[in-house]
């Protein structure tokens, strides 16, 4: 995990949204939904839940005042379950073309809010094991979402107050 938070430290500049995409119902597709919940439990404000439809949050998260937007979401990579990656816009866009769960690709996504705002866009996915309706988040899983959520608190100024709404908060 190393190589990971120096990625992080790296990546995390200016204002960071983290964004936190799956279907709650699930299993494992909820871990990037419940490590955004997590984070912003502990007091990150700029968390935005957009559950199964990230397309419909591009216009405000390209127009959010965001230097940095980090994805996070399940991610099929033929890795372990709970294996993690991190990538950069152009990266998602690669490895992620058009085919999706989502109405666009999370690499359309990308580019769409690269384009139109100057924010550089990342994705910390998690290879999920199981995404059975009804089930719970697996072991393997969960244990990664718990160590990506302190290194996220380690490295995010948490407590802080947003500079803007852009999102639900409860």
């Amino acid at each position: 995990m190393q190589n990971l938070r120096d990625e992080l430290r790296e990546s995390l500049a200016g204002r960071v949204g983290l964004v936190g995409i799956g279907n709650p119902d699930c299993g494992d597709d909820a871990c990037g939904l419940r490590l955004a919940e997590a984070v912003r439990d502990l007091g990150y404000p700029d968390v935005i839940l957009a559950e199964r439809t990230p397309e419909h949050w591009t216009e405000r998260l390209a127009r959010g005042g965001y230097q940095t937007l980090v994805f996070l979401d399940a991610v099929r990579m033929g890795a372990s379950p709970g294996d993690a990656v991190f990538l950069k816009g152009a990266e998602i866009a690669t490895r992620y073309p058009q085919v999706s769960t989502h109405k666009l690709s999370l690499g359309t996504i990308a580019r769409l809010i690269e384009t139109r705002a100057p924010t550089r866009v990342f994705l910390l996915g998690v290879q999920p094991q199981a995404v059975d309706y009804g089930a719970q988040l697996s072991a393997p899983v969960q244990a990664t979402l718990e160590v990506l959520r302190d290194l996220l608190v380690e490295l995010l100024p948490i407590g802080s107050k947003p500079l803007a709404v852009c999102g639900e908060r409860s």
